[in-house]
């Protein structure tokens, strides 16, 4: 890979940046909610993560919508092997 062309790890992401997934939308007629969440998820570390979802659910959002194929973000990450941290901050706000 070209060096301005490495993948950053470990980026420290402000309030801002994390807050800007609110503003995420859909293109395909996904929920609105459910996609939010899922790309927060594939997206950024469990400790930005938990910190999105509290301005998601400040915002009164739910963290049981569910894709076009029935699941939740819940329902996903339980199926990730190294997803139990952000499952752990899914159910603390309400996933079921």
């Amino acid at each position: 890979m070209r060096k301005d062309k490495e993948k950053v790890l470990d980026e420290v992401w402000t309030e801002d940046h994390v807050r800007s997934f609110l503003q995420v939308r859909s293109h395909d007629g996904t929920d609105e909610n459910f996609h939010m969440l899922l790309k927060a998820y594939q997206s950024m570390r469990a400790d930005d993560f938990a910190l999105f979802v509290g301005f998601f659910r400040d915002e009164g959002r739910d963290v049981n919508a569910t894709g076009r194929d029935g699941r939740s973000v819940l329902d996903i990450v339980k199926e990730h092997r190294h997803g139990a941290e952000y499952a752990e901050i899914l159910v603390a706000a309400g996933a079921v």
